[in-house]
Parts: C-alpha cells; sequence; structure tokens
C-alpha cells in the first residue's frame, strides 16, 4: 500500500485593507499559516508559522487589531515561497484531502499561486467542512467554526483567528461529525420475509 492516505487540516489568516483606505488592486495575502497533517486518525505533524506579504507588506490598523498579529510578527515571518514548499512537504507530493471551514482559504491561497507566479502546491479532493456541517445538519445559514465547535457542547482550541488553533478545531469537527455519521448509518432493516417463517406461513394456508 506505501503511503497512508493523508489529511491536511488548514487555516489561514489574511491581510485586509482598512475600511476607509483605497488600496489600488488589494486582494488579501496570507499572513499566518496552521496545518494539522492527519494520516490513519493519528496527529503526524502540525506547522505553524507568520507569512511576510508580498503585495501590501504594511498591515492596515484594521487588519492588526482584527486578528491581535503585529507589523515585527508578519516581517520575521516565512516568505510565500518557503510556505509553499512547506506545504508540499506536509502533503509527501502525493494526492491527499484537503480540508478546510469554509471556501476562502483555497480561493486565497490559489489566488496568491497566480499573483507570484507559483503552482498550487496541493493534488488532490478539498473538503470544505462548513458545507459538510450544513448538509449534515440541515442548517440553514453556515455556521461559524467556533459556533459549530459549541454546538457539539465543545470548546475550540486555543484562541479563535489564531490558525493552528482553527486547524486544530476544524479537525475535532471533523472527527465528530464522521463519528456522527458512522453513528446515522445504521444497518437495513429486516425485510418482513427475515422476520417471518414464511413457510410456516404458507402451510397455515395450504
Amino acid at each position: 500500500m506505501g503511503e497512508e492516505h493523508r489529511y491536511l487540516f488548514i487555516d489561514f489568516e489574511f491581510t485586509m485593507p482598512e475600511k476607509s483606505g483605497r488600496y489600488k488592486g488589494f486582494y488579501p495575502e496570507i499572513i499566518e499559516a496552521g496545518i494539522v497533517s492527519v494520516s490513519n486518525d493519528q496527529i503526524r505533524d502540525k506547522f505553524s508559522s507568520y507569512v511576510t506579504p508580498v503585495r501590501f507588506p504594511i498591515l492596515s490598523e484594521r487588519c492588526k487589531s482584527f486578528l491581535h498579529i503585529s507589523q515585527e510578527q508578519v516581517d520575521q515571518g516565512i516568505t510565500f515561497l518557503e510556505l509553499i514548499k512547506k506545504m508540499k512537504e506536509l502533503s509527501g507530493n502525493y494526492p491527499c484531502t484537503i480540508i478546510t471551514w469554509g471556501n476562502m482559504d483555497m480561493k486565497v491561497l490559489r489566488n496568491n499561486c497566480q499573483q507570484v507566479g507559483l503552482p498550487f502546491p496541493f493534488k488532490g479532493k478539498e473538503i470544505d467542512l462548513s458545507m459538510e456541517y450544513k448538509r449534515f445538519f440541515g442548517d440553514q445559514n453556515q455556521t461559524g467554526l467556533w459556533k459549530a465547535v459549541q454546538e457539539y457542547g465543545k470548546e475550540g482550541t486555543g484562541k479563535h483567528h489564531r490558525a493552528l488553533d482553527d486547524a486544530m478545531t476544524t479537525y475535532n469537527i471533523f472527527r465528530l461529525v464522521e463519528k456522527d455519521k458512522r453513528y446515522l448509518e445504521k444497518p437495513e432493516p429486516t425485510t418482513i420475509g427475515e422476520r417471518v417463517d414464511l413457510s410456516k406461513l404458507l402451510n397455515k394456508f395450504a
């Protein structure tokens, strides 16, 4: 069989423009990455780092206050190229299943790769767990990550809007949802033929 199938639970934090600011050509860039690599139901690796933005290197006040990330932290972060290399390494260059909460993480990663001319680092299936959760529970609206955890009567891991903590929380919800799915996959009900001995029944009428 070789390599076990890998699941990567990923969360990114991105740059944000000032509400009033006119950032010409602004697009969100990854400034923090959290990745949890899982195979055989075991956490194999965890990765967390700040990332230096390329196009808009100076963080907006709104971004700093919302995410509690300082300019110094991103200035000392790894480059986007180093992040791509790390993600390839974590995937083992095999097709793996990428799981995120919401579809923004992969959209921003794809766009960031395009902007700097780097190939997208992943092969394999991408799952937006918030949509799975919505379908599974029949919710009208998409639920926020930490609200979803609380609906399970649990607490999120660490701090919300810390990339690795959010990636771990996504992994924990994935496990809870999978467990519930298995619980709901009850065996097929028995047919009437199995419950009633038909031969006895037919003899009666013979």
